[in-house]
């Protein structure tokens, strides 16, 4: 089957760009992004990137492994 390439597009949306980079500036805003020193706090960072809006609620979004 043929796809006109204007009509047919693969990858990331624009939306998808502007949720990420919001998320982004939250979780630095609140602290997610300081000093990632294992993988507790880049799983932290991660979920506060997708999560976000729940970080405008005051959730807190920071992992401990119980190492």
């Amino acid at each position: 089957m043929y796809h006109d390439h204007a009509y047919y597009r693969s990858g990331v949306s624009f939306g998808t760009v502007i949720y990420l980079i919001i998320g982004v500036v939250l979780a630095m805003s609140h602290g997610y992004f300081t000093a990632i020193a294992n993988v507790s706090d880049l799983l932290s960072a991660i979920l506060a990137v997708l999560l976000w809006p729940l970080l405008l609620f005051g959730v807190n979004l920071h992992v401990s492994l119980g190492v």
